[in-house]
């Protein structure tokens, strides 16, 4: 028996795979098109795995209710990429990777979001500016008119018409 190489795999992709989001439909593709190029049955390979055709029909659809726990599936499927000899290492990554389905309205929405924390965040630090230069204005009023009273005082003390006005 040949082993299939990643770029085999991909090539005999079949048009009618759509897009899968989860990684378990993904490996269920790949394990599927290899199974499909050595032209054996689910019944054959389950029975030569010793595992059953639903379970096998269940990870080449991507249907994890049927299906046992995660790292149960895992050694399913390193076994079964063994048994059809395509790469395991490929599978298995491929397998760990996560996807998220994204949708437009989740992005604009989260952008929406953030612009408007940015927005407020800067409507603060404006008010916050604002607040700092206003008390910084009556600091400086108050500190001039104490200044300018205590001068004041001492100019009047020091005044020759006061003198002038005593003596006489």
């Amino acid at each position: 028996m040949k082993t299939i190489t990643l770029e085999e795999l991909k090539s005999n992709k079949s048009e009618n795979i759509s897009n899968n989001s989860s990684s378990l439909k993904s490996v269920g593709n790949f394990i599927k098109e290899a199974r499909i190029s050595r032209n054996q049955s689910i019944e054959e390979l389950a029975s030569s795995l010793k595992i059953g055709a639903h379970q096998l029909q269940a990870l080449e659809d991507g249907n994890e209710d049927i299906l046992p726990e995660k790292v149960f599936i895992k050694a399913m499927v390193r076994r079964i990429s063994e048994k059809l000899k395509i790469d395991t290492k490929f599978i298995m990554s491929e397998f760990k990777t996560e996807r998220k389905e994204v949708k437009i309205e989740d992005i604009v929405q989260e952008v929406s979001v953030k612009s408007q924390k940015k927005k407020k965040v800067k409507d603060k630090n404006s008010l916050r500016v604002f607040i700092l230069i206003l008390i910084s204005g009556i600091l400086g009023l108050l500190a001039s008119s104490l200044i300018f009273n205590i001068f004041s005082d001492s100019f009047e003390e020091k005044t020759p018409k006061k003198d002038f006005i005593n003596k006489n």
